[in-house]
């Protein structure tokens, strides 16, 4: 009698939403399970197995445990699994090491906001300079914290233009609470203008729909800064 193992069809034959790689950019890498996330370092299986399911095996093997894991040999990896070569035991390998260097690592300190000197020591090294002016936004948590810093738009000498929507696509993207625009004039001319004026009501008001807060808008030069905040105008 013949027997036949009972297998799952290729991964590429899968629902879009149940492949690994798919799943990781719908629902993002905290939804997947070991094994896929290991699936998605081997990227193809054997004539027996899907990668999904090497990969379970392999976790099988030590007992699901990621540390046991990591203390498999480049050797015990070949020659225990088949599907498994040297180039996917390296990959294996080296995913693993940058696990452990990580958690040795220093965690990133996120610079806090609570004034508008905080919002020039943010930007001016990146603005200081420039013979022409560009726009930059800065993202806050709702511990007003900085996630992330964008550059929006850049101009000529004079002024420089900014997309709203461009704005909000990176706030949404960050899940930010709290926004931050900046710009430089080199001039050295702080007053702001009337594009400049506009601009800032424009995006005020588009924030408080969204939900979210515009904390300052920050124009600066070489020397000194005009802060809409520290002048009531926000």
């Amino acid at each position: 009698m013949t027997l036949t193992m009972n297998k799952l069809p290729p991964i590429r034959e899968w629902a879009v939403e149940d492949r690994p790689r798919e799943k990781m950019l719908q629902k993002g890498v905290s939804a997947l399970s070991d094994a896929e996330l290991l699936a998605i370092l081997i990227g193809s299986g054997n004539q027996e197995e899907s990668a999904v399911q090497l990969a379970q095996r392999i976790l099988h093997s030590v007992q699901n445990n990621l540390n046991a894991l990591g203390k498999l040999s480049l050797k015990e990896l070949t020659s225990g699994f088949k599907g498994i070569g040297e180039a996917k035991a390296v990959t294996i390998s080296a995913a693993l090491e940058l696990g452990r260097r990580r958690n040795g690592c220093e965690r990133i300190r996120q610079q806090n906001i609570t004034c508008s000197r905080d919002v020039h020591t943010l930007f001016y090294p990146l603005l200081c300079d420039l013979r022409h002016e560009e726009m930059w936004i800065a993202l806050t948590n709702q511990a007003a914290k900085v996630i992330e810093k964008v550059k929006i738009s850049q101009g000529g000498t004079n002024e420089t233009t900014a997309d709203i929507r461009l704005i909000f696509k990176a706030a949404i993207q960050s899940l930010a609470s709290g926004l931050i625009l900046c710009h430089n004039h080199p001039s050295g001319n702080i007053l702001p203008s009337k594009q400049d004026d506009l601009l800032t009501q424009r995006v005020q008001s588009a924030a408080q729909l969204m939900g979210i807060k515009l904390l300052d808008h920050l124009i600066l030069s070489d020397h000194t800064y005009y802060s809409y905040a520290d002048e009531g105008k926000l």
